[in-house]
């Protein structure tokens, strides 16, 4: 079908720079079933949180050319470091796309604290951003939360090798000072982070703490991408039965993404292998 004369029938680009994507892909095909996607796994450049910003800028930006010239309608920039580095970019790039960006959900965790103590588990570079700590001033300054930041260095690569007992190990060396400090709410402030849910509950029971609420923002992400394509008339219409398709790319390897899509969220789309810019 011309996506041309039918635009809403072109595909949603979601992008992140490895496997953390995946847990706002699932949200997404969780609530918009008949929409075509295409997920992009940067996964040869990564970690982006490493990286100097403009590094970060200039790829990302890159990916989504790539993205632009498979005709998708939207963008959803599925990392927290992506979208801090590179989505006003992006947006100034291409004005006329919808682009929606990932942060930290801190909002909806100083709503559910109780004891006003609320953990935010982050890449370093997340932590950092001028962004990121605006967000943070002007909720504590509205709520009088506190807000304790934890960066978990390392913990992308160990999810991204699915070494599941390294992973545990960071797990508990991050997660556990900030119950010892008194937070009952864990914002997983990285994209990645919700597909490690259950090691985190976990550690939060071998902790003995009790009614951990833990913050994911796929949901929230989800509700924007939806605000977005159908202000813009651009939600597919369900034909029949027939779901929406889903095509993945990769700058790494095509078998270890396939792998990661069938372990993590159980299925198996096609998966290919691409460059994105320069590496």
């Amino acid at each position: 079908m011309n996506t041309q004369a039918h635009p809403e029938d072109a595909p949603v680009g979601v992008f992140d720079s490895g496997l953390g994507g995946l847990s706002i892909l699932r949200h997404i095909r969780a609530q918009l079933p008949h929409e075509h996607l295409i997920y992009v796994a940067d996964t040869g450049f990564a970690p982006y949180g490493d990286k100097p910003e403009q590094v970060v800028a200039e790829r990302s930006l890159a990916v989504a050319r790539f993205l632009v010239e498979r005709g998708v309608k939207a963008i959803v920039v599925a990392c927290n470091t992506a979208t801090i580095s590179a989505v006003r970019l992006m947006r100034d790039t291409f004005p006329d796309l919808p682009i929606v960006g990932v942060e930290p959900g801190l909002k909806p965790a100083a709503a559910a604290t109780r004891s006003g103590k609320v953990g935010v588990l982050a890449t370093e570079r997340t932590l950092a951003g001028a962004k990121f700590l605006q967000l943070r001033d002007q909720i504590t300054e509205a709520t009088n939360a506190q807000f304790l930041l934890q960066p978990c260095r390392g913990l992308v690569d160990r999810i991204e090798l699915g070494d599941t007992e390294g992973t545990r190990d960071l797990l508990r060396r991050y997660v556990t000072p900030l119950l010892d400090q008194g937070a009952d709410t864990l914002v997983l402030g990285c994209t990645h982070y919700p597909l490690v849910r259950a090691a985190i509950e976990d550690v939060i029971a071998s902790a003995g703490a009790r009614a951990v609420t833990l913050v994911d923002t796929g949901d929230a992400v989800t509700r924007q991408l939806v605000r977005l394509l159908d202000a813009g008339r651009l939600l597919r219409s369900p034909s029949g039965d027939a779901p929406g398709t889903l095509e993945a790319w990769t700058s790494a390897s095509a078998t270890a993404l396939s792998a990661a899509f069938n372990s993590l969220i159980g299925i198996d789309p096609p998966v290919h292998e691409a460059t994105f810019g320069e590496a």
